[in-house]
């Protein structure tokens, strides 16, 4: 596992752990992976940080990296000799935009993405990694997961544990409508277990990795953070016009949500999956998903750790009473 001390890293090796795998992680050294790994150290960016990995072979490489395509690229020929296969945790916004609602993994893909680049943006950071991947591996022996939205313990993003703590902070809380507004996402824990079942009947190829749309929504994600987080909260469902006008931005003020038949809840709320399925993806209930993460939350203090390179989200306390007052003024009208 290259990483593998946070969040879809993490979860892979604990899920390889469950499974008595043997299991190495290399690791920076910042955060401590789980007990009962390998742990080799080194920086994949720096000169000669690949030194400890000189030396093994292994069945199958995971990778997590989303930064420089050149990082992925220098790994896999490093290890293309002596690991079976490679796993690239790609992302589906590698798809050219805008995507469209339905797309498979024919659609069309980012343009100017090399597995030889340094860092550039997110969508061709990880197309060219998926083309590092597959140049050192060849396309029978590379697994790309394009995953969409993840949630579940250990997220380093905030979105579900800025919704939790939002919550359970109690009183009117400003829910995005419609209430029924299906929504698209992977625990990551599920990611993890398809994941390594896809490598032991040696998959290949890219695979949209993400529930099916509708496997919940809005409603159900939020309710399910009411529940969990002890009942004080009141849902106050609001018009997506009253939220966009107030200069509210979807996705980052309000995790998840993203405004109905807009192009960006295309994109990432009705994406085909049946690849995935067919292939044994199988996805546990929001309740859970939302019941584990409070609490992991609640184990390490209420605090969710925030990755550097990711901008912190959440909605202003201040412009939140704006809007719930101003949608309370419209109901009366």
């Amino acid at each position: 596992m290259l990483g593998g001390t946070e969040f879809a890293g993490r979860a892979v090796v604990e899920a390889a752990l469950g499974r008595g795998w043997e299991v190495t992680v290399f690791h920076r050294g910042r955060h401590e992976p789980p007990t009962g790994v390998r742990s080799l150290h080194g920086d994949r960016t720096a000169p000669d940080g690949l030194a400890a990995l000189a030396d093994g072979e292994w069945d199958v490489v995971v990778d997590t990296w989303s930064a420089a395509p050149r990082v992925v690229r220098d790994s896999a020929r490093l290890l293309r000799g002596r690991a079976e296969r490679y796993v690239y945790v790609s992302s589906r916004s590698v798809y050219a935009w805008p995507r469209g609602a339905g797309r498979g993994e024919d659609a069309p893909l980012v343009e100017d993405a090399s597995a030889d680049a340094e860092q550039s943006d997110y969508a061709r950071d990880k197309r060219g990694g998926e083309l590092a991947a597959v140049e050192a591996f060849g396309a029978d022996r590379s697994l790309l997961v394009r995953a969409g939205l993840i949630l579940g313990p250990y997220e380093n993003i905030g979105r579900l544990p800025w919704w939790l703590t939002r919550i359970a902070r109690g009183g009117p809380v400003l829910a995005p409508g419609p209430r029924d507004l299906p929504i698209q996402y992977v625990d990551v824990r599920d990611l993890a277990e398809w994941t390594l079942d896809s490598v032991q009947r040696e998959a290949s190829g890219p695979y949209n990795l993400v529930g099916p749309s509708g496997h919940a929504t809005m409603g159900t994600l939020l309710d399910a953070c009411v529940d969990v987080t002890g009942g004080a909260a009141e849902l106050r469902w609001t018009d997506p016009d009253i939220v966009l006008a107030a200069g509210i931005e979807p996705w980052l003020h309000l995790p998840v949500w993203l405004p109905p038949d807009s192009e960006g809840h295309a994109a990432l709320h009705t994406a085909d999956v049946s690849r995935a399925i067919e292939a044994g993806l199988r996805c546990r209930p929001v309740a859970d998903t939302v019941a584990d993460t409070w609490t992991w939350l609640r184990s390490i203090g209420g605090m969710a750790p925030q990755r550097p390179d990711r901008p912190a989200v959440g909605l202003d306390p201040e412009l939140e009473a704006k809007v719930l007052a101003t949608s309370e003024r419209s109901g009366r009208e």
